[in-house]
């Protein structure tokens, strides 16, 4: 995308077409969502400076009203690029292989999930990352 836009800005997705953002490499679906929120950012109904002010609840609501954006991406997004100390994701299905090998479980259900996730707090972030990596072994 930076080869055919160059800087990627706000403002020059939401300057782009649906098309060109396709031709780019990403299927019209993702296109398409890449634009909605280029659009959203750009109009200044999105601050994505803002989001760090939110608690990691109101980050995942904000985020799941944009197309595209669904609870695993926004938690994804609080892991990683805003650094949240404590996500625990049910929603990654590598995370929960993870912890069903550390317990030696054969399923895990959502209340069993919320369990193990409290004895994470407040370092989920950082268990993520190991579960990610024991789900592997």
């Amino acid at each position: 995308m930076e080869d055919r836009f160059g800087t990627i800005t706000p403002g020059v997705i939401a300057t782009a077409t649906t098309e060109e953002i396709h031709q780019c490499g990403r299927s019209m679906r993702k296109a398409g969502y890449i634009k909605g929120i280029g659009n959203e950012v750009a109009g200044g109904d999105l601050d994505p400076a803002g989001l760090y002010s939110l608690s990691d609840d109101d980050v995942i609501t904000r985020l799941t009203t944009l197309k595209g954006i669904g609870v695993w991406t926004a938690e994804m997004l609080l892991i990683f690029p805003m650094e949240r100390p404590d996500v625990v994701s049910f929603g990654d299905f590598v995370i929960r292989r993870g912890m069903m090998r550390l317990y030696g479980n054969e399923t895990l259900g959502r209340a069993q999930f919320k369990r193990y996730r409290k004895r994470y707090s407040p370092y989920g972030s950082m268990a993520s990352l190991y579960l990610w990596e024991i789900s592997h072994w």
